[in-house]
């Protein structure tokens, strides 16, 4: 009898890694930490427009790829979101009538580490010019991230660009000669200059370009507003619109652009909001939606 009801616990708690709510709604999580990302679903037949909004961001569901009259989104967490509750409403239209849903989650603190970055005073005092050129590339690429397709180009489990020692995580307090700047936006990779990048999933280049900040930097649309981000690179593989396979060598490591040495800034945009790379690979690699 004991042991039936062990198995039966580790049932529920293994079911799709989610925790259940609303009996139609399921979380990755009830607890996310700032500048993570975590997935609803939602499962009900016959309903039109499903969509969600959380701190102010309208997020579109999308078709599940392999469960029937079921529905997912991926929400991202700033990086500045403040730690405490705060509610989910979904809805949809189901029956001629307007249906609405809510649930909470609750954000709490990463527990980021800080470090200090020497670099060249150029590269943080920016003359007039480079800041002209440096808000033109921050506009055009938030118009990138900022765009959402319906299709979903991510196939079975996603990879990691590199196999190397990470040498600055990510969510670390950037402080550039000894003036706070920013919070480091992605993983940084050990990487010497020339070593091959793999694309870690399907998708298309929306910006290949050499940036003041990024230097020569490839990023990959994967559909539904996920974006990965490659920088400092020494060659790019790819132009813009052209179609990249998982593990397709997308150009090799190098040290262009804001940096201190040879390596690759491996970055992540959710719905135009920096997450937590790492995370969100686990995160669709649990999962499975695809």
């Amino acid at each position: 009898m004991k042991k039936s009801i062990l198995i039966l616990l580790i049932l529920i708690v293994g079911l799709n890694a989610q925790e259940v709510l609303n009996k139609n709604l399921y979380l990755s999580s009830k607890k996310v930490k700032n500048a993570n990302t975590f997935l609803l679903t939602l499962n009900e037949k016959d309903i039109q427009n499903p969509k969600l909004t959380f701190d102010k961001h309208n997020i579109n569901f999308y078709k599940h790829p392999k469960n029937e009259n079921s529905y997912y989104a991926l929400v991202p967490v700033s990086y500045y979101k403040e730690f405490g509750t705060y509610r989910i409403i979904v809805s949809y239209i189901k029956n001629e009538k307007k249906v609405f849903k809510g649930l909470d989650i609750k954000v709490i603190d990463g527990k980021y580490k800080s470090e200090t970055i020497n670099v060249d005073k150029g590269k943080v005092s920016l003359t007039l010019k480079n800041k002209k050129r440096t808000k033109k590339e921050y506009e055009s690429a938030m118009r990138v991230y900022n765009t959402s397709s319906e299709k979903l180009y991510l196939k079975e489990k996603t990879l990691y660009p590199l196999n190397s020692k990470i040498t600055s995580s990510f969510g670390k307090k950037r402080v550039y000669n000894n003036t706070f700047k920013s919070y480091h936006s992605g993983t940084d990779y050990k990487a010497a200059i020339g070593t091959q990048i793999k694309a870690i999933n399907n998708g298309i280049v929306s910006i290949s370009q050499n940036r003041f900040y990024a230097g020569n930097s490839i990023v990959i649309n994967h559909g539904q507003g996920i974006y990965s981000c490659y920088f400092h690179l020494s060659k790019m593989n790819f132009k813009n619109g052209d179609f990249v396979k998982k593990g397709e060598i997308i150009g090799l490591s190098g040290r262009t652009g804001r940096v201190t040495g040879p390596h690759l800034h491996f970055a992540f945009r959710v719905h135009g909001i920096q997450v937590d790379p790492l995370q969100l690979i686990r995160l669709l690699n649990t999962n499975k939606l695809y």
